[in-house]
């Protein structure tokens, strides 16, 4: 058995927690987070020993937790789902403390294709949101545009390295350079998802250039036509 859990807190409110992973929470002892993840389960975390964390400082935290953790149960929480977007940091906790229990969560990309009704078994999910090269992931979402499939995708903010930075307004230049009519392609982008904050932009792929939107967005083009089991009746 592991006494290190990484587990998914969903999109921003606290009523996305699943039941099983604030047992977990409110059975450990150590927590790990970032400021807006642990933000999620602040009425979960009374008396528990807590590090916020950036990217920039977590290595050193997970490392001086790993040396004196002994056996403590440690929970390192990630906003939606530990299984979406995540890989990079659960890889390098498995390198660290080894044997680690994975716990699912909801993830924004669910609450965005249901907001948007854009069932996800006719859709590509695609992120972004990684340190290493997106370009066959640009690939990707030209392919699955082409097959006529719905996207939903999640950015990559990187406004210190405007090479990297692939937020919507970037993915609109993107696809209209590579032949594709963004005056077309109908586009949902939702920012702060579950949250009082949450906001929803409905248009087209063109409009989003020159438009900000937040680090906590996804965005949902839709290709879905209706196809109900009616139109399959012999």
């Amino acid at each position: 058995m592991t006494n290190v859990f990484a587990v998914g807190v969903g999109p921003g409110s606290s009523k996305y927690v699943t039941e099983i992973v604030k047992d977990i929470i409110q059975n450990c002892d150590v927590v790990i987070g970032y400021k807006y993840t642990l933000k999620t389960i602040e009425s979960l975390l009374g008396g528990k020993e807590v590090y916020e964390v950036t990217m920039k400082d977590q290595e050193d935290t997970y490392q001086k937790v790993a040396r004196t953790l002994g056996e403590k149960k440690l929970v390192i929480p990630f906003t939606g789902d530990v299984n979406f977007s995540e890989s990079e940091v659960v890889d390098r906790l498995v390198e660290i403390f080894g044997k680690i229990q994975i716990v699912p969560g909801i993830s924004a990309v669910q609450v965005a294709a249901a907001r948007s009704q854009v069932p996800l078994d006719k859709s590509r999910v695609i992120t972004m949101h990684v340190t290493t090269s997106i370009e066959d992931k640009k690939l990707d979402l030209q392919k699955a545009l082409i097959d006529g499939y719905s996207v939903v995708l999640v950015p990559r903010p990187w406004p210190r390295m405007p090479e990297k930075h692939f937020m919507q307004s970037e993915i609109a230049k993107y696809l209209k350079r590579n032949g594709f009519d963004t005056s077309r392609l109908k586009v949902h982008v939702y920012e702060f998802l579950t949250t009082e904050k949450e906001t929803e932009f409905v248009g087209t792929v063109q409009e989003l250039e020159g438009r900000e939107f937040s680090d906590l967005s996804v965005m949902v083009i839709n290709q879905t036509k209706l196809e109900s089991y009616i139109n399959f009746k012999d």
